[in-house]
């Protein structure tokens, strides 16, 4: 089921997306007075789910959802309708209107989809405000892995600054350090403060998901919420509602003792005390191999920690969305930069399909919902403009020849460009889901 919510998020989210980024084209080409033959929501190839025939569109749904499209007459696109091309240009086609309507017609996507991304932002703030856990407030320190350890950070050391400055929201520190390019963490461990370097090996590891920060959890009280699939703890008799006193008779104070002491012992019979009823039960359970019981607490981190929610009213909602959406856009565009980054080896993180629908969580929330779906609108615009023939951006880079030179590239060099742009673009596709299915095998 959780797989299931996780898919029909990621598939609305990109429909959504897909029309309006569509739209834009559509909106900028009829005004314009340029013929749109084709709307689609996915692609068609051979046959599609849904057609309409409106006016001169034709209106429909794909069977193949890695996007859409909309065809504009006398214009080379991903349709590659040599024939058209071949008679002469008409007043109401693409090609027959003027450079700068043109690139405005090629633009509307991506403008459409930064908009849209500005006005989820606006209408999140103004519905949600924003919630927080404040760097100040991780009151127990931080958890990290060997990866952490390996440049010097420990178990409970609380981060004071990242190069000497202050990060408000500590689910900023790891975004600023990657994407800033940080030197150095300064933390307070046993009462002094203690300067940390940070080698470029750490942000490669923290681009695979290792090294991270986290807020370190006090154990008790450990109230079991549920099991997960072939749970050991549910298989030796644990119920919902059980409390987790002691594994061999060690009491924990911090989650992370908890979990390193199930790692240290796994697939070892323990002794695991539990309070049910008023009663203590002692109950054998040997740890799945990762040393996990299969059990999850009944805390959220609003119940451990003290968050900071901050309100707007509609009037100030609309300039501090405008200004997520903006930050959002450059945080963006430095990650991109890092996949080109030898350092970095951002490369090796890139991620498809089933990366994207992983973010989404396994319960419908609509505030994660809108959120994911503004970046993810962020992302696709950024991608889009991208110089690359087959993509807007390539569109718009011979039209920026076109207007600084005067002259036209020729259809024939148009339509060559067109068929290298989509090589690449299924190159990177491969190369993207190939990653995904690489991470999937080395689980």
């Amino acid at each position: 089921m959780t797989i299931l919510i996780k898919i029909l998020q990621f598939v609305l989210s990109l429909s959504i997306l897909v029309i309006i980024h569509e739209l834009g084209h559509f909106m900028l080409a009829k005004l314009f007075k340029t013929r749109v033959e084709k709307f689609y929501l996915f692609f068609d190839p051979w046959f599609s789910l849904f057609k309409l025939k409106k006016g001169d569109t034709e209106y429909g749904i794909g069977w193949l959802p890695l996007g859409g499209y909309v065809k504009i007459s006398g214009m080379i696109d991903e349709s590659m309708d040599k024939e058209q091309m071949k008679q002469p240009p008409q007043p109401y086609e693409f090609r027959s209107k003027t450079s700068w309507q043109r690139l405005l017609i090629m633009t509307g996507g991506v403008i459409f989809n930064f908009l849209l991304a500005m006005l989820i932002y606006i209408l999140v703030l103004y519905s949600w405000g924003e919630t927080y856990l404040p760097a100040s407030n991780a009151k127990y320190g931080i958890v990290t892995d060997s990866v952490g350890y390996s440049i010097g950070l420990r178990n409970g050391d609380k981060i004071l600054t990242i190069d000497n400055q202050h990060i408000e929201n500590f689910l900023q520190i790891i975004p600023d350090i990657v994407f800033n390019n940080r030197k150095t963490i300064q933390v307070e461990r046993n009462g002094q403060v203690v300067n940390i370097a940070i080698p470029p090996e750490y942000i490669q590891g923290l681009l695979k998901g290792k090294g991270q920060i986290e807020p370190r959890r006090p154990f008790a009280p450990f109230v079991v919420s549920k099991f997960s699939k072939d749970s050991p703890a549910k298989f030796a008799g644990m119920l919902s509602g059980d409390e987790i006193v002691s594994l061999d008779s060690n009491k924990f104070v911090y989650y992370d003792e908890f979990q390193n002491y199930l790692g240290v012992n796994r697939n070892k019979p323990i002794l695991l005390k539990i309070a049910r009823g008023g009663k203590n039960i002692d109950l054998t359970v040997t740890p799945a191999s990762p040393g996990v019981l299969g059990v999850y607490d009944l805390r959220t981190l609003e119940d451990i920690f003290v968050l900071k929610t901050l309100e707007y009213g509609f009037f100030q909602s609309i300039p501090a969305g405008i200004s997520k959406g903006f930050k959002t856009v450059g945080d963006y565009l430095k990650q991109f930069k890092l996949i080109f980054s030898k350092h970095s080896k951002a490369y090796e993180s890139l991620g498809g399909f089933i990366t994207i629908g992983s973010i989404f969580p396994g319960v419908w929330d609509w505030q994660v919902f809108w959120n994911l779906t503004a970046f993810l609108s962020i992302i696709l615009a950024v991608m889009n403009i991208l110089p690359i023939p087959a993509l807007d951006g390539g569109h718009v880079m011979f039209l920026l020849y076109e207007v600084v030179t005067g002259r036209k590239p020729s259809d024939k060099f148009l339509e060559y460009a067109q068929v290298a742009g989509m090589v690449i673009l299924f190159s990177l596709l491969i190369f993207a889901n190939g990653n995904d299915i690489l991470k999937l095998l080395r689980k």
